[in-house]
């Protein structure tokens, strides 16, 4: 029933997903490849009624459901309200919905629009920020500024539905990895999200950015350098809300978890002793 690939995030590993469009509607951003194969489509709403219909028939019960593919958000107000009302009737037993929404997919929404679905029982939106840093976002082709991003994360939060964001370590590369690393702490300050997972940017061969690579025209930063820059994030994430903070991604070198701002300084702590110990079988590896 799926076509693939198919991509959720990890905290929706256990989640039956249903992928009600296919693709993504920007499918711009220089570092990405997951849905280049595919031209984004949102599937009719009668053909979702009835995947929910066949899966309804698979399993005797989904607590938690996924919305697929990349940006699910952009579906029309009122054939989303659809979706979620059948979802309920169909799996009374759901108590989470939660799906991709890219910051424009947002912004197209108005705050009564978004506590409608959130009352329609979407949960959660997660938003990929990448950077907050303006010449970052331009150069990735990110589609949007910090100050869009900023608003689309502060609309989520008023509606109510919490919200999950990801940043990129490492995006802005040698050249803009200072800027990069302040303005994503200070956008994150701004926006307080529920949830902030902290990715390293994983080089993928048909992407604009490996071409860049590959001609000298982005610097790729080091193990040792993401690590840095991870905890330069953190020092300029200044915020009173609670936000659970994740960087245990596969693409990570060291894996982090914490709540911010309880467990900002054990986090730093742990990336300088990371950063120490690496130095140390660095020197030894020269010696031998």
């Amino acid at each position: 029933m799926y076509n693939m690939p198919l991509y959720r995030p990890p905290s929706e590993a256990y989640s039956l997903i249903i992928q009600v469009t296919l693709g993504c509607s920007h499918n711009k951003c220089n570092f990405c490849s997951m849905y280049k194969s595919k031209k984004f489509t949102i599937k009719p709403l009668k053909e979702i009624k009835k995947e929910i219909d066949i899966f309804r028939s698979i399993y005797g019960n989904a607590e938690k459901i996924f919305l697929a593919d990349g940006d699910a958000l952009i579906i029309p107000i009122d054939t989303l309200k659809e979706i979620l009302k059948y979802i309920k009737e169909v799996f009374p037993e759901c108590k989470r919905i939660t799906l991709y929404g890219s910051p424009k997919s947002i912004l197209y929404k108005t705050i009564d629009e978004l506590k409608e679905l959130k009352r329609l029982g979407l949960s959660m939106i997660y938003m990929g920020i990448e950077s907050g840093d303006d010449l970052v976002l331009n150069y990735i082709n990110k589609g949007v500024a910090s100050s869009e991003l900023l608003n689309a994360g502060l609309k989520v939060k008023e509606s109510g539905i919490l919200l999950s964001v990801t940043v990129i370590a490492g995006i802005g590369g040698k050249d803009r990895t200072i800027e990069h690393s302040i303005n994503t702490g200070k956008l994150i300050s701004n926006i307080s999200p529920d949830f902030l997972g902290v990715l390293s940017l994983m080089i993928e061969e048909n992407t604009e950015l490996y071409k860049d690579i590959s001609s000298g025209k982005f610097s790729v930063l080091s193990d040792i350098e993401v690590l840095k820059e991870i905890k330069n994030i953190l020092q300029n994430i200044n915020t009173k809300g609670k936000i659970v903070f994740r960087c245990n991604h596969a693409s990570n070198y060291l894996l982090l978890r914490g709540d911010l701002p309880k467990d900002r300084e054990q986090l730093i702590r742990e990336i300088d002793n990371a950063l120490e110990n690496r130095d140390i079988r660095d020197e030894v590896e020269r010696m031998l």
